[in-house]
């Protein structure tokens, strides 16, 4: 009896074993790892590595193309917000209403294919549409008579970035469009029935019902929209490779040309440490606000 109590004790432990030790050699070593080296002067093919502390961090908090990217992550995370968390959720809504219902699945489809789509492909698929010559964007406003609209729309400085995150609304804003939807039909069809017999309209049931049925995916589709608002690489790199003139710069875009471009790894770790953190701390602070919320 002994020894099959001691075994069920165990058992679990045994079975979690493999996947904690996956996660600790592939994750947390990794980013320890990162952490360390973040402190030395390392070129990335040198057997030398000379240890100097902060200066990494010093030296990035100094560097205004550092402080370029982080605004350039800040403005896509917070549009990032407007369009793939609060326009999808009002798009879910809509496609929830009884008129619209019989276009669901066509619509649902229209709307999430873009996400499906390879990065790469979208960056040359817009890379193609913004081309100010034979573009399809120009070549549009030029049809409608707003020809003085039309521009280089990834060379000029004030537009690029913009332009950029305009091309991941496109793609992502279906993708978390249908995360709502999903958590909106798992809201009780009788609370809809009760408010629509009380003679609440669209805008009342959105508010009422729909909005506090939808907070915890609110949640889950914030955290993810804000994480990957700065850990973008592949669209930049793909469009504009940071430029003109740095201004498309993000976070993950410099951290690559620091390492790969420059051979400077040790401040590339720096940088992604920095990511590591701003990403961390903004997942707490939305846990601890929907905790707060809930107690």
């Amino acid at each position: 009896m002994v020894t099959i109590h001691y075994k069920s004790k165990i058992a679990p432990y045994v079975y979690i074993a493999p996947a904690v030790l996956l996660i600790v050699v592939f994750v947390y070593n990794p980013l320890v790892q990162n952490v360390i080296l973040s402190t030395f002067e390392w070129s990335g093919i040198s057997r030398d590595k000379v240890f100097v502390g902060l200066e990494n961090y010093r030296y990035l908090f100094e560097y205004d193309v550092f402080w370029t990217a982080f605004k350039n992550n800040m403005w896509y995370a917070v549009i990032s917000l407007v369009f793939q968390v609060g326009l999808a959720l009002v798009l879910a809504a809509v496609l929830e209403e009884k008129f619209f219902r019989k276009f669901q699945p066509f619509l649902t489809t229209v709307y999430f294919l873009p996400s499906v789509l390879s990065v790469t492909i979208v960056g040359f698929l817009w890379g193609f549409i913004y081309n100010p010559g034979f573009g399809l964007l120009n070549q549009f406003l030029r049809l409608i008579g707003l020809a003085s609209w039309a521009q280089p729309w990834l060379a000029n400085s004030k537009m690029a970035m913009y332009s950029i995150i305009a091309v991941s609304q496109w793609q992502y804003t279906g993708y978390c469009m249908v995360f709502f939807l999903i958590a909106i039909q798992n809201i009780p069809q009788e609370r809809y029935e009760a408010a629509e017999v009380d003679g609440a309209g669209p805008l009342a049931k959105f508010l009422h019902i729909t909005l506090p049925g939808v907070k915890e995916m609110l949640l889950v589709v914030s955290i993810f929209t804000i994480n990957g608002a700065f850990r973008v690489f592949n669209i930049v790199e793909v469009m504009t490779q940071g430029g003109p003139n740095n201004s498309t710069q993000v976070l993950g875009s410099l951290l690559y040309q620091e390492a790969f471009w420059y051979d400077r790894m040790g401040l590339a770790s720096a940088i992604s440490t920095v990511i590591f953190a701003i990403t961390l701390a903004i997942t707490i602070f939305q846990l601890k606000t929907s905790r707060s919320e809930t107690l």
